[in-house]
């Protein structure tokens, strides 16, 4: 996942956009309760490593999503997929990276420690009301609860508060969008109602805003890398907890305004 974009209400409400970006030519499967461990939880499945970008334990409620981070990856002879972090985190588990030099179990709301088995990241868990932003650099761990209001984040870091070697494009589609999200309301999706009607405000942005793929201000995006590599942005999730109750959208094929569609919660 490349961009992730948080509004939060006074009231409770949590609004969470996940958009994720990768190889074209990874398998993964759409938002489905695929892991027998982990049965409460739905969320879309990478097949290569097992694990998801965004997982979400309707009954809690709670929701969890990883971006790729920045700074020193994890020694490649204890590298631990960060696909399961969300996991893990939705169902409110510590981390017990088994290939770490400190293998006990380690809660990562309180503890760095055995962190080392993971690659840089950025964890995005919240319930009604409240927000957290977890970020390991490879060296540092550090947890911040999030206040009221928009927030965007991309694998730099949260706007605002990027790490220097933020790139040209993070910058640009931080500028862009976070203007555009502010120049409108935060949605207010309702149970049943549908995707167009329950995120009317910001669905028009999400689907892209009008911008090529190429543009560096692009939220959904296409590189190809020759080869047969293609990478480019492969589905978005929507999360709304709201005083009304709880909804999951999605879509596998973004900037298509017509393949939205709500994730069965039952």
């Amino acid at each position: 996942m490349c961009t992730a974009i948080l509004g939060l209400g006074p009231d409770g409400t949590v609004l969470l956009a996940g958009i994720r970006d990768e190889f074209l030519q990874r398998a993964w499967l759409p938002p489905a309760r695929s892991w027998p461990d982990y049965p409460a939880l739905i969320g879309g499945r990478d097949q290569r490593a097992g694990g998801t970008w965004l997982a979400l334990d309707p009954a809690a409620p709670r929701v969890a999503c990883i971006l790729n981070g920045r700074g020193h990856p994890a020694p490649p002879d204890i590298r631990q997929s960060r696909g399961e972090l969300p996991l893990r985190a939705a169902a409110r588990e510590p981390i017990a990276p088994t290939g770490a030099s400190t293998p006990r179990p380690v809660d990562p709301t309180t503890d760095p420690s055995g962190l080392t088995a993971f690659d840089p990241f950025l964890l995005v868990v919240a319930t009604p009301g409240r927000a957290d932003l977890l970020n390991w650099d490879g060296e540092r761990f550090t947890r911040r609860t999030l206040g009221p209001g928009l927030h965007l984040l991309v694998n730099s870091g949260l706007a605002g508060d990027l790490r220097p070697d933020a790139g040209e494009h993070e910058t640009m589609r931080i500028r862009h969008f976070q203007a555009r999200l502010a120049a409108v309301p935060f949605p207010q999706p309702k149970p049943g109602a549908s995707v167009d009607a329950a995120w009317a405000p910001w669905l028009p942005l999400l689907n892209g805003d009008r911008l090529p793929t190429d543009d560096p201000r692009a939220l959904i995006v296409r590189r190809d890398f020759g080869d047969g590599q293609i990478w480019g942005t492969t589905s978005i999730s929507l999360v709304a907890f709201t005083p009304e109750g709880l909804r999951y959208d999605f879509t596998a094929h973004p900037g298509d305004p017509a393949a939205w569609y709500p994730v069965p919660l039952g």
